[in-house]
C-alpha cells in the first residue's frame, strides 16, 4: 500500500486476544487477570485450560482518506478485533495506538432504553459523547430527517422495528460522532435499499478525512470503500492484499458451497453429472473458462404417481443470488422418470464461484414440488472480475 500522501491515524502491533469456553473457568481466570494488574504483576499471556486465540498476532495501520476491509466467516475474529480497536475490551498482547479520536458503527441501536422516547434516546447518546443540550438540539432536527422516523421519534423504543432502531443509531452515529478513525461492522446489512444508498453516501463522505477499518460480507460494498484488505481465519490472518480484488478472491476462494435440497415427498434428484466440453468432470468445483463448453445432466425420479411438471433452472452466484435465468420452454414437460441433459455452452462469467438452482413445479397445481441450491458448483477462472457475468461486448455511438 503506497501511503507517500497519507497521514497514519491507527496502528495495530501483535495484537491477540483469547477467550475461554468454560463460564466458571472464564471467570475464574477474569478474577485471577484483575488481581495480578491490581497488584502490578503481568497478565497471564500464554493458554490455558479451555481457553483459545480469538485474535492471533494481528499487525496493520491505516491512514487518512484509507479504508481496509477484513474479511473472514463469521467467528474468524473480524467484530473482536474492531472491539479491540475502539477500547471496549483489552488486547492480552500487542499494542493498539490511536493518533485521532475513533468511533463506531458497531451494534447500531444496542444501547437503546427501550422505555425512553427516541428523542430521549438521542439526548442521552449525545450527552455521553460530550456534547451539550445546546449541541444536541441544533442537530435534532438533522438526525430526525435522516433517520426518516418523523413522529416516531416521541414514541418509546421499544416500539421500533430493529429497522428503525438501526436507522437512528445510523443517524446519531453518523451526524454526532464525525470521528476521524472510523470503525464499520456490517452496519449496511439491515434496512430498505433506499436508506442503505443514504447510508452509502454518509459513510463515503466521512471517510474523504477518516481512516476506515470496515467488516461487511457483502463483497459489494468491500469493492467499493476499500483499498487493502486483511483476511481472517480463526483469528489467525492468512493474507494482507494491498489489491482488494485479490483479497475478495482469496476470501470466496476459501468458501465451500453444499448442495442443499428441500425434503421432497414427491419427487428427487440424483444422478448429478457435470461436463466440460463433452467431458465428465468428477472434481468438486470445478474449473470452467471463458471458452469452455459447458453441460449438466441429472436423473428426475417421481416418489409418488407422476404428475405434469416443469423445470426451472438458474445459475447463482457464491452468496446464491440468481444472475442468469436460462429459459427453458412451456412445451417441455417432465411426466415420468428421466434423465435431463442440460446444454449451457460458453458461459462468459465474471471470476469466481458459481453454482445452479434446480426447480420443478407441478403445473396443475401451481405447487412447487422441488428446489435444491447450491447445485453443482463450479469456478469460473477468467481474468475478469465484476459482479455479474460478463456479456458480449458493444459498440455504442453518440446522437447529437
Amino acid at each position: 500500500m503506497h501511503r507517500s500522501d497519507s497521514q497514519i491515524l491507527l496502528q495495530c502491533e501483535s495484537v491477540s486476544k483469547k477467550f475461554c469456553r468454560n463460564l466458571k473457568k472464564s471467570l475464574w481466570y477474569g478474577i485471577k487477570d484483575s488481581v495480578a494488574e491490581i497488584f502490578g504483576h503481568k497478565r497471564d499471556t500464554h493458554l490455558r485450560k479451555h481457553e483459545f486465540w480469538a485474535l492471533n498476532d494481528v499487525s496493520f495501520e491505516v491512514g487518512r482518506g484509507e479504508c481496509i476491509g477484513l474479511l473472514g466467516r463469521n467467528g474468524a475474529g473480524k467484530t473482536t478485533l474492531l472491539k479491540v480497536l475502539s477500547g471496549l475490551i483489552k488486547p492480552d498482547k500487542g499494542e493498539v495506538t490511536l493518533y485521532a479520536k475513533v468511533g463506531g458503527l458497531i451494534a447500531l441501536g444496542a444501547g437503546f432504553n427501550g422505555i425512553l422516547s427516541g428523542r430521549e434516546n438521542v439526548h442521552i447518546n449525545g450527552s455521553i459523547l460530550g456534547y451539550s443540550k445546546k449541541q444536541i438540539n441544533q442537530k435534532m432536527d438533522e438526525i430526525i430527517a435522516f433517520s426518516e422516523l418523523g413522529d416516531f421519534i416521541d414514541a418509546p423504543v421499544q416500539t421500533y422495528s430493529s429497522g428503525m432502531s438501526v436507522r437512528l443509531g445510523f443517524a446519531i452515529a453518523a451526524i454526532l460522532t464525525k470521528p476521524e478513525i472510523l470503525l464499520l461492522d456490517e452496519v449496511l446489512a439491515v434496512g430498505d435499499m433506499a436508506f442503505t444508498i443514504k447510508c452509502l453516501n454518509s459513510v463515503r463522505n466521512m471517510m474523504k478525512d477518516s481512516a476506515v477499518v470496515f467488516v461487511s460480507h457483502n463483497m459489494q460494498y468491500v469493492s467499493q470503500f476499500c483499498t487493502s484488505t486483511i483476511n481472517f481465519e480463526n483469528g489467525n490472518v492468512y493474507g494482507k492484499y494491498s489489491e482488494v480484488s485479490e483479497g475478495i478472491n482469496a476470501y470466496i476462494s476459501r468458501q465451500s458451497i453444499c448442495a442443499a435440497q428441500t425434503e421432497s415427498p414427491f419427487i428427487k434428484i440424483t444422478e448429478n453429472c457435470f461436463l466440460i466440453n463433452e467431458k465428465v468432470i468428477s472434481d468438486f468445483e470445478p474449473l470452467v473458462g471463458p471458452k469452455d463448453d459447458v453441460s449438466i445432466s441429472f436423473r428426475i425420479t417421481f416418489l409418488k404417481s407422476s404428475v405434469t411438471s416443469r423445470l426451472k433452472i438458474y445459475l447463482a452466484n457464491q452468496y446464491n443470488e440468481p444472475v442468469v435465468s436460462f429459459c427453458v420452454p412451456d412445451e417441455f414437460i417432465i411426466s415420468r422418470n428421466c434423465k435431463i441433459r442440460f446444454p449451457i455452452g460458453c458461459l462468459n462469467l465474471s471470476k469466481g464461484k458459481y453454482s445452479f438452482i434446480i426447480g420443478i413445479n407441478d403445473i396443475d397445481l401451481n405447487q412447487n414440488l422441488i428446489r435444491v441450491s447450491n447445485f453443482m458448483p463450479f469456478q469460473s477462472i477468467t481474468d475478469s472480475y465484476d459482479w455479474c457475468p460478463v456479456l458480449q461486448q458493444i459498440y455504442p455511438s453518440i446522437v447529437v
